[in-house]
């Protein structure tokens, strides 16, 4: 079982707020006579930086965005194993991989329905019903494994997959997570939600 760091640098660095002072001191480094004002400078900037952005998302792929240092666990790890590395890592789910390949992934959403009555809809659920009852839902699956409760077989892309696509993916299969695979189908790296999310707010 491997543990991943809790970051995702897809390498898109802060987007800058350029100011007319910006604007003032560029044009006064250009050499020769420029027929054009401040507020045009700007306008061409700004609609030149909007369509590098747009550039930008649609030549994006899995590889460039992925977080490539994976959390993940084996078909035989105690769900126990599995929800404290979750927990220590601020994940909501991680890959189940056997001798190398990916064979289905396990989130938050695969404990809360595997616990028991309709009525758990959310951790807080189990929480509050834990707090007012002897027992606790989770008691039962305790003995479990990862592979037991495992969302299979599991969704995966290819580093090469675009962006666009993999946030196609997550709408239509109403995931938040997908794990990234090379062409012999070993794990190379996830991309969440989260990496598209932060995409899309270039400007």
């Amino acid at each position: 079982m491997a543990e991943k760091t809790n970051t995702s640098d897809s390498g898109l660095g802060p987007t800058l707020d350029i100011s007319d002072e910006d604007i003032y001191e560029a044009m006064t480094e250009i050499p020769g006579y420029l027929d054009i004002t401040p507020g045009d400078f700007k306008e061409v900037y700004l609609l030149a930086l909007r369509h590098a952005a747009e550039r930008l998302k649609r030549s994006l792929k899995a590889k460039d965005v992925m977080t490539r240092d994976v959390a993940w666990v084996s078909p035989d790890t105690p769900l126990g194993d599995v929800a404290g590395l979750m927990a220590r890592r601020g994940v909501s789910g991680v890959p189940v991989v056997s001798q190398g390949k990916v064979v289905g992934i396990i989130s938050e959403k695969d404990f809360l329905s595997h616990l028991g009555t309709g009525e758990v809809r959310n951790f807080m659920s189990v929480v509050a019903q834990c707090l007012k009852q002897k027992t606790c839902k989770a008691l039962p699956i305790r003995e479990r494994t990862a592979g037991d409760i495992m969302a299979a077989p599991a969704v995966t892309v290819g580093e090469d997959t675009a962006v666009l696509e993999i946030a196609r993916i997550f709408d239509e299969k109403k995931i938040n997570r997908v794990p990234v695979i090379d062409a012999q189908g070993r794990l190379v790296g996830i991309v969440a939600r989260g990496d598209i999310v932060r995409i899309s707010s270039l400007p």
